[in-house]
């Protein structure tokens, strides 16, 4: 049974109305992530879109891995006052995500009072004619999206907003000149092979398609362990980067959701991948505010379950291991 989900009677673009609960592969049975739309960033310099407190607004769901990544640089960064998060419902509708009131999300948008992302979408642009994601960073003075591709989002959090930050956060910077090309280099395996290859593996309609994918993803978590055996402390070595930013909330979801869920059972993170999972678990115990305070376990296993008629599995348990218990 699909979730409540109110009616939509405001949009006059054509979307993406299909059942949007379940993702879709394409003829070969193969699932490509489409493109994101809307790929503005905020700057003192730009003729629109400047830094500005009390200005912008990031939708977000507490399932998602891409809008956890906006959550999690915007905490590390302290721009509380500078973009407000506004939550939608853990789980996807029919058209997409909405609001209903529970947990973290709330009845109705509270500016347009809105019941559905869409609606934004469509208010930005009204011949929209995609996919409706998060995370989605809203400029209210425009009434407009500004950007909805996380990888950029993250960027625009990590310097758009430094002249007007205490010292200590606007310091902070998760892509440093020096690293940035072996961070890029990092990103892109890493993107391919770990943060959609789950989607890739979970959504595959094919056998064919899915062994394509599945056996790379491990590879890949196998690479990543064996990376961090050298005792360093982040993926990058002793700094914090983006590259930590991106992989964690894939990692931090792995059990709970994507073991179950998606398909991607050949190992779980606890027992296949000590050095990554001891690197989770430091991020999440060790940096609380910033990781763990992002993270809504309970919540997001729901929102995967919702895409599978709704059966939330009742494992593993612990969703995620007490860090003594790890040792």
């Amino acid at each position: 049974m699909a979730p409540a989900y109110p009616d939509d009677k405001t949009s006059k673009g054509p979307g993406v109305d299909a059942d949007q609960r379940k993702e879709q592969a394409d003829k070969d049975g193969k699932f490509r992530r489409q493109a994101s739309s809307f790929r503005e960033v905020i700057s003192a310099d730009h003729s629109k879109f400047k830094p500005e407190k009390g200005r912008y607004v990031v939708y977000v769901v507490a399932t998602c891995p891409w809008a956890h990544r906006a959550l999690l640089m915007r905490k590390l960064k302290g721009l509380e006052e500078f973009i407000e998060v506004v939550w939608l419902h853990w789980a996807l509708g029919e058209k997409g995500w909405y609001f209903k009131e529970e947990d973290n999300s709330l009845a109705r948008d509270p500016y347009y009072g809105y019941t559905l992302l869409r609606e934004f979408y469509f208010k930005a642009d009204p011949g929209y004619d995609k996919r409706f994601t998060v995370p989605m960073l809203w400029d209210r003075k425009y009434e407009t999206i500004v950007n909805n591709e996380s990888s950029e989002i993250i960027r625009i959090f990590n310097t758009a907003f430094n002249d007007q930050l205490p010292p200590e956060k606007a310091d902070i910077d998760v892509y440093p000149e020096e690293l940035r090309a072996e961070i890029d280099e990092v990103n892109e395996w890493v993107y391919d092979k770990v943060n959609n290859g789950v989607y890739k593996t979970g959504f595959a309609a094919t056998q064919d398609a899915y062994d394509e994918n599945v056996y790379p993803l491990f590879e890949s978590l196998e690479r990543l362990d064996k990376r961090l055996s050298d005792g360093r402390e982040f993926i990058m070595g002793s700094k914090l980067t983006e590259v930590d930013i991106r992989l964690y909330p894939t990692i931090v979801r792995f059990d709970a959701a994507y073991f179950t869920i998606f398909r991607c059972n050949i190992k779980m993170i606890r027992y296949g991948y000590p050095y990554l999972h001891k690197w989770l678990l430091h991020l999440y115990y060790d940096f609380p505010e910033i990781f763990k305070g992002t993270t809504f376990l309970e919540q997001l296993k729901k929102g995967y379950a919702s895409t599978r008629l709704g059966i939330t599995p009742a494992g593993p348990i612990p969703l995620i291991l007490e860090r003594q218990a790890a040792l």
